[in-house]
């Protein structure tokens, strides 16, 4: 049916979104606000739980971000509208992408070539974009299972090498709270990967502030495990840049093998930023017969491109897409926009 039922999208917020939280954000909020870290990341899911609520509310109406666009500015400011987004979406892609390059080149495929070891996932990726963006809610009835349990084995093992007293006293690390905030807008822009899937969302009474609360719960795992992160680590937790493989290394049991599983949920919610972009612009552009493979295709060869020419530019990337001169960007398009659009849609239907 090409549709998201309510399961799927409670899955989706739980289990799948949280996953592109547990790679070097632990270590970046970590250098930024010590032992605060816990207190920016909950202000982040705080917001962007709010933000799905909006976005939830508006699939109420079963009409796409194109269509609710144009019903309230016109077909020439929609098609403008939905491709500044689509825009935004292949931005925001970019440092998530990267930072699994550099994860599974570094963790899983250390001895092999860069290209080698990350080329077959843009063959992966052009695949993913070429489909119908709702045909992938039943990947994601597969994948919540192995995010609980790959985020539940991990923790489970891990809270014994833990000293959790390290978090305190709050309000240690000063001014860090701000600049943590401020430089972990990159990393939260959940909401806005909703709202390419408006009109594809099989809504049902009380799905919104459901979808919040499973989206909140899935926040709670993501910060229970940075608390153990930092409890681990403390001091040096600014040098663990792969936390979710650093969080347990101290347990025999666990070895890279172990967390493979993991794998295929960074990858596809990696790839979901640039899924929401070609939906977006085929939403504003129509579905010709081959648009969609040509995007796809197009969209896979620019970040194959993209990575090799930043293969060792990671860090600039990092600062450059995390600091404080461009940070606004992504609050603007997965708080304001989803906020905006409900009030928007709420006054019209006043009027």
């Amino acid at each position: 049916m090409n549709r998201f039922s309510q399961r799927q999208i409670f899955f989706l917020l739980a289990c799948v979104l949280p996953a592109g939280k547990l790679v070097l954000l632990p270590a970046q909020l970590a250098e930024a606000a010590k032992n605060d870290l816990l207190f920016p990341a909950a202000l982040h899911f705080l917001l962007q739980a709010g933000a799905v609520f909006c976005v939830l509310l508006l699939a109420k109406r079963n009409e796409s971000f194109y269509s609710l666009l144009k019903n309230t500015f016109g077909r020439v400011v929609a098609t403008v509208l939905s491709t500044v987004f689509a825009v935004f979406l292949l931005y925001a892609a970019l440092l998530p992408l990267l930072e699994q390059k550099l994860f599974v080149q570094s963790v899983f495929y250390d001895t092999l070539p860069s290209l080698v070891a990350f080329a077959p996932y843009f063959v992966f990726l052009a695949y993913l974009c070429s489909k119908p963006l709702g045909s992938f809610g039943r990947t994601w009835d597969i994948l919540a299972p192995l995010a609980i349990a790959g985020l539940a084995g991990i923790l489970v093992l891990s809270v014994g090498s833990a000293d959790y007293g390290a978090l305190a006293p709050a309000g240690a690390g000063g001014a860090g709270f701000l600049r943590g905030t401020a430089s972990a807008w990159s990393r939260f822009f959940d909401a806005a990967l909703l709202i390419p899937m408006l009109g594809k969302i099989d809504y049902r009474k009380g799905m919104a502030w459901k979808g919040a609360l499973c989206y909140l719960a899935g926040a709670a795992a993501v910060l229970f495990f940075f608390a153990t992160f930092y409890g681990i680590f403390e001091e040096t937790a600014v040098n663990q840049f792969f936390a979710f493989t650093a969080t347990s290394k101290y347990f025999s049991g666990i070895t890279m093998l172990g967390r493979i599983d993991y794998l295929f949920v960074f990858a596809l919610s990696s790839a979901l930023p640039l899924q929401g972009s070609v939906e977006c612009i085929l939403q504003a552009y129509g579905r010709k017969r081959y648009l969609p493979t040509v995007l796809a295709v197009c969209v896979a060869a620019l970040f194959l491109l993209l990575s090799l020419l930043l293969d060792y530019r990671f860090a600039d990337v990092l600062h450059a897409v995390s600091g404080y001169a461009l940070f606004w960007i992504f609050p603007l398009f997965s708080i304001a926009v989803p906020a905006l659009m409900l009030l928007t849609r709420r006054s019209r239907e006043k009027a």
